[in-house]
């Protein structure tokens, strides 16, 4: 048909190739970088969790709110010595920072994305509960780059990742929220930082942050 691109039998065989070995060096780089998982956890080991419920996002504060909401989570990232590598706003956030806090890298965003999305369709019973739309249209909304994580898609992350996600919040009356698989023993803790309802970053110890990541003044909106 006219517009579509013709694709050989080896440019296919290559791409597939290309994506295997992505994929395999994802999971290597999870394995090597899961043992320093913890060291964040031992900083503020003090705070008490909010539990977790898994909700869609409903409300997003005025840009006021948000403002005064960042400067409250810097002061949070001061007392307890802790460093943000700042994602992309792209709407990817919440899968940049588990990326970059699983892989070292938030590059592998779009796999971590097809892994929760994967989690929600194979295990509809645990996650649908909390959604209050068509199911099947939530999960394919969700499958869509740019499409805004939320608290369900936290829940099934950790159960996908067995993994603790732990978020460091903006929020007045809630500093530190914690997400736990259902079904299992986490293997590893996920640090991020969570502004206003409205942007993740992956969080490491000051001394921790990667060597590629400087600190900078400035947020990433400014």
């Amino acid at each position: 048909m006219l517009g579509e691109e013709l694709v050989s039998p080896g440019d296919v065989s290559s791409k597939s190739a290309r994506c295997g070995d992505d994929r395999m060096i994802a999971v290597v780089l999870s394995e090597e970088y899961a043992k320093l998982d913890g060291a964040v956890g031992r900083r503020i080991s003090s705070l008490a969790p909010v539990p977790h419920i898994p909700r869609i996002n409903l409300h997003f504060p005025s840009s006021s709110d948000s403002n005064l909401d960042y400067q409250r989570l810097l002061q949070r990232l001061k007392v307890y010595g802790l460093y943000e590598v700042k994602v992309s706003g792209d709407g990817n956030c919440q899968f940049r920072a588990l990326s970059d806090q699983i892989y070292r890298s938030p590059e592998y965003h779009k796999h971590v994305r097809k892994e929760v999305v994967k989690q929600l369709k194979d295990n509809h019973a645990l996650y649908e509960g909390y959604v209050p739309m068509k199911f099947k249209s939530y999960y394919k909304k969700m499958a869509k780059s740019g499409e805004w994580g939320d608290h369900v898609t936290l829940q099934a992350a950790a159960d996908k990742f067995a993994a603790k996600i732990c978020l460091l919040t903006s929020f007045r009356d809630t500093c530190f929220v914690e997400i736990v698989p259902r079904h299992q023993v986490p293997v590893r803790e996920l640090w991020l930082s969570f502004w206003s309802e409205v942007h993740y970053n992956s969080l490491y110890e000051l001394q921790d942050a990667p060597l590629h990541h400087k600190p900078r003044r400035k947020h990433w909106l400014f």
